[in-house]
């Protein structure tokens, strides 16, 4: 029998006052093991049951000792010798001075970049366990983060304090002053997020804008303050009232104000952003739609003139022909001219005349192309005021060494003033000493703007109205691409200036580039992928003739579809008897037992990392899940919970004591109490993830809001990433307009899970050129199921190589390899930073989406992922195999959207315009969703284990084919009576199925778990 490692409980001074912290040491994981499980009761220390670990299998056990016996040693001795086996057991030396020394420093360098208390004691226990010494007491790791804390967070408010003067603390002042009429504050309006796009809430948000930077110049008073805790710090002003505002300390409440506004003006900078790149691209689309309703209207005139233009030949053709018998000489040519004149000037009078004629042509001619550009005039009028005041409200600066688009805007500054229809290329602004000459350069227009820009008959001037409406189109797509930034905004920040430098990266590159299983050398890496891509194009050459699934039609690849095999008999019989066997449970109870097994409750609390100072501090949060992943919402719940909570109480638990950041950490633990299900092994080794989006409605008046073509209906998109055992990592709330694949690899960075893939499947909204290449370079294997695929280019290693078979799929096109190696280290430098979390992903595939003419980046990441394409679309036509397990991971994400949808029966619509709450709801679902899995999962289990100890044989290859997404043995609606207690039993983790079926070998040794994913 392996030896056991004895597990010791202890309360927890950060935990909820209904929970218990068990650690874990052992030889198995080197190191600490931290785990909860919540307590209605508080027993005493030492109390029974007593857990122990297998430190082979891992698995948990319990002695069989009553709860009353009590763990006690009669003789000092004996307990102190003990202790001494246990730390040679597991090489700790007991050192407490040191230990508490060593525990100090790591949070004293922690503390200025963290603020949760529970981040910094997980460091100083990170740091401990490196140095093999024996854990101190929780409660004194609690008091020197409470200590150090304290004093760390106390300097920097009296630092911010110092800096304002009193003119600054009597604006500050009087945002909490409460309009008696309203009961509302301007400290409220400061937290109002922006509506939807249109015109008149442009400009409100404009004046927002303006409004807060009137405020003060927030950058200055926070000067060298960690961008975390200014963020922390905003975050707890943010779900703070103004009463209790007002009763903080003053020090802490400048500092607490000046954060929040701070973060307000980088939000409202990025807001106003978006909303001008969403009016100019309403713009675009009114005038299209316009020249679509004229060529309609004229289409009928344009019939008439071709009528018309068909008699003025025939006339022109009867005047002109010869005499048949030949036998008169040739008429004189003027009399042809004089009868053809009469002839024409007929037909055009029988036909309205030439006045109208004239006039007809000229209104269908000007309209007879495809150039809507000429129509943008007339939706602009409306806009102009807003959009000079975004010119004087936002710092612009270029990103690159091209500045054309922005000296044209400040040449649009320049001619502000002007109301005459053209206006010269060179203008003079001032007078006298400070007179200043500004001109405009039209080269960087198109062909299209310049026909309208440019009149004949007035050399050295524009027309005004159509180089406003030019310029201010190109800096919403400069603005998109990242070749135009807004100082003090975030996602349209400077995307150079938060990459790391290139010295940074040096000592990282030899890592990065091996996590990811390529050469750091910029020569090596290129013919790394030269010799990846013409090898796969050589198997698949190779492999064509017995390739039933892959044919030339007429010259295009065709690829046939398999049909799906049909699941076993077998595989319906087990599922169906173990259906019979799972408990009904109520949704509510599966919430309370997964909240006791996995304590997942732990990570809410109020925004300042203290104690909850509510009763019943789990079952509040129990119930906010339950409230908001149903979308019943807090009134809906506390109306049936006859009394035992009000909504008044949710709603503060949802919005002062969750954060998506919590709700995250929270799902979290679900996954990885899920992962070590024997059942989960068998779904899926956790490596690969289905990223796919559903669209959810809400409410129109928000920025995020927009209909969606693909789906219908208004609202966002619910964008998540499934693993192949069916659990949900992580989930983002998107807006319909944005490529998804934008956000693809955003999640799995952000996914803190023990489950960490490294192959990602989606479908054609996943992918994008720059998103393969960046892909590559973090790691991870992008295999999408592609739409069209056969419309998509093939790239040739070489313009030399050549295939017998395949040679048609590639045409022309060939990898320039010389841009990619030019270009490597602004590669390696931005997938670096990405990695060390200085720049996010979204931010930088939201720029490398645009198609930037400038950008260096782009092309370099565009080629890259033109080589990584060209592989996976050999390997997708090559492999069967792996087009099968793409559907069926990409069908697991769909029916997860469905799950989710069930147990989201609250409502159809999220009923709030904050982009903020609809992210936390959809976060929710998530983690209610991942809730109820791993409840049926662990019911799944027992009923397998039941099933096989009553003699019936399971068939390891039916018993995967069973999903956890079962909806009819859970109760949504009925009476909801929130049970707390405890669970009679810890859930069975392992499947103990007949010997040998599923842990082939000898079937008395005992049973592995599966090794667990680790990250990357």
């Amino acid at each position: 029998m392996p030896s056991l490692t004895w597990i010791s409980r202890a309360t927890s001074a950060i935990a909820r006052d209904d929970s218990v912290t068990i650690f874990t040491a052992s030889s198995l994981n080197s190191g600490l093991n931290l785990r909860r499980r919540s307590r209605n009761d508080r027993p005493p220390i030492r109390a029974g049951p007593y857990w122990v670990r297998c430190p082979e299998c891992g698995r948990l056990a319990t002695l069989g000792l009553a709860e009353d016996v009590l763990a006690v040693h009669e003789s000092d001795r004996t307990l102190c010798r003990h202790r001494d086996y246990v730390r040679d057991r597991l090489n700790v030396v007991y050192k407490p001075a040191e230990a508490r020394a060593i525990a100090e420093k790591a949070i004293r360098k922690a503390v200025t970049t963290k603020d949760n208390p529970a981040d910094l004691i997980n460091v100083a226990l990170e740091e401990l366990v490196r140095a093999r010494r024996e854990l101190p007491g929780f409660t004194t790791l609690d008091k020197m983060v409470s200590a150090i804390r304290t004093e760390t967070n106390t300097a920097l408010f009296g630092l911010v304090a110092t800096r304002l003067d009193a003119a600054d603390r009597r604006r500050l002042a009087r945002l909490l002053w409460l309009d008696p009429t309203s009961r509302r504050s301007e400290f409220d309006r400061l937290k109002t997020p922006a509506k939807a796009a249109s015109v008149g809430k442009f400009k409100l948000r404009l004046a927002h804008l303006q409004a807060l930077d009137e405020l003060g110049a927030t950058e200055q008073w926070l000067d060298g303050i960690p961008a975390t805790k200014i963020a922390h710090f905003a975050g707890e002003a943010r779900v703070t009232d103004v009463g209790d505002m007002r009763d903080i300390g003053e020090a802490k409440r400048w500092t607490l104000l000046a954060s929040l506004i701070h973060e307000c003006r980088t939000t409202a900078r990025d807001e106003v952003a978006t909303m001008f790149c969403k009016r100019m691209a309403v713009i675009h689309k009114k005038g299209k739609e316009r020249l679509v309703e004229l060529h309609e209207q004229h289409r009928a005139e344009s019939e008439r003139l071709l009528d018309v233009f068909g008699d003025v030949l025939a006339g022109a053709r009867e005047a002109t022909a010869p005499d048949n018998d030949g036998a008169t000489a040739p008429e004189p040519a003027a009399a042809v001219a004089e009868r053809a004149g009469r002839l024409l000037l007929k037909t055009l009078a029988d036909a309205g005349g030439v006045e109208q004629l004239s006039a007809a042509h000229e209104v269908v001619s000007a309209h007879h192309g495809n150039n809507y550009l000429p129509l943008l005039e007339k939706f602009y009028k409306s806009h102009r005021s807003a959009l000079f005041t975004l010119l004087d409200t936002l710092d612009l600066e270029p990103t690159s060494a091209d500045h054309s688009v922005a000296d044209a805007v400040e040449f649009l500054r320049a001619i502000r003033g002007r109301t005459g229809e053209y206006v010269p290329e060179k203008v003079t602004v001032g007078r006298g000493a400070d007179a200043v000459t500004v001109a405009i350069d039209i080269d960087f227009v198109t062909e299209a703007w310049r026909k309208i820009l440019v009149v004949k008959d007035r050399p050295g001037k524009l027309v005004r109205r159509h180089l406003e409406v030019c310029v201010f189109s190109y800096l919403a797509s400069e603005l998109r691409s990242g070749d135009i930034a807004v100082v003090g905004a975030d996602s349209y920040a400077n995307l150079h200036a938060q990459l790391m430098s290139w010295d940074e990266c040096v000592p990282l590159a030899e890592q990065f580039c091996g996590q990811a299983g390529i050469p750091s050398d910029p020569k090596e890496l290129t013919a790394h992928y030269r010799a990846a891509l013409t090898d796969i194009a050589a198997v698949v050459d190779a492999g064509f003739p017995h390739n039933t699934d892959l044919s030339f039609e007429d010259g295009r690849p065709v690829l046939r579809r398999r049909k799906g095999a049909d699941r076993r008999p077998s595989a319906l019989a087990l599922e169906e008897s173990i259906h019979q066997r799972l408990p009904e449970r109520g949704l509510l109870d599966i919430l309370a037992r997964t909240a006791h097994l996995v304590g997942w409750p732990r990570h809410f609390g109020p925004a300042s990392g203290s104690d909850p100072k509510i009763r019943d501090a789990m079952a509040r949060y129990v119930l906010t899940v339950f409230a908001n992943g149903t979308l019943l919402g807090p009134a809906q719940v506390a109306r049936h919970m006859r009394d035992q909570v009000s909504a008044h109480e949710l709603s503060i638990a949802a919005n002062k004591h969750t954060t998506c950041a919590k709700i995250d950490a929270a799902s979290t633990d679900v996954i990885n109490e899920f992962a070590k299900l024997d059942v989960a092994g068998m779904w899926g080794d956790g490596r690969v993830v289905a990223v796919d989006g559903t669209q959810v409605d809400t409410w129109e008046n928000n920025i995020l809001a927009e209909s969606h073509i693909r789906y219908g209906g208004y609202g966002g998109i619910a964008y998540r990433h499934i693993s192949d055992t069916y659990i949900a990592l992580f989930s983002h709330f998107i807006p319909c307009g944005v490529w998804e694949a934008v956000y693809i690899i955003e999640g799995l960075l952000r996914n803190d899970s023990e489950i960490q893939p490294d192959t990602i499947h989606a479908d054609t909204q996943g992918q994008s050129l720059p998103v393969f290449g960046l892909a590559a370079l973090l790691g991870f294997d992008l295999l999408p199921r592609i739409r069209n695929w056969a419309d998509l280019n093939f790239y040739r290693p070489s313009a030399d190589t050549g295939f017998a078979h395949i040679d048609s799929l590639f045409g022309d096109n060939v990898i320039d390899w010389g841009l990619i190696e030019t270009h490597w280290t602004d590669l390696l430098r931005t997938a670096i930073s990405i990695s060390e979390g200085r720049l996010s992903s979204v931010t930088l595939l939201r720029r490398l989406g645009n198609n930037s003419r400038k950008n260096r980046l782009y092309r370099a990441f565009r080629e890259l992922g033109r080589v990584i394409r060209t592989i996976t679309l050999l390997r997708f036509l090559a492999d069967a195999q792996l087009r099968e397990q793409i559907t069926a991971i990409t069908n697991k994400a769909e029916a997860f959207h469905g799950f989710s949808a069930w147990l989201r029966f609250g409502g159809e619509a999220i009923g709030r315009n904050d982009p903020d709450y609809q992210e936390k709801i959809i976060k929710f679902n998530e983690l209610l969703a991942n809730c109820v899995i791993y409840s049926n999962a662990c019911d799944i289990t027992a009923a397998a284990n039941a099933l096989a100890s009553d003699g019936h044989p399971i068939d390891t290859d039916d018993l995967p084919t069973i999903s956890p997404y079962i909806t009819h043995t859970i109760r949504r609606f009925g009476d909801w009576v929130l049970d707390l207690s405890p669970p009679d039993a810890v859930p069975v983790t392992t499947l103990d199925l007949v010997p040998g079926a599923l842990f082939p070998g000898d079937a008395t040794a005992p049973r592995r778990t599966r090794a667990r994913v680790t990250a990357k």
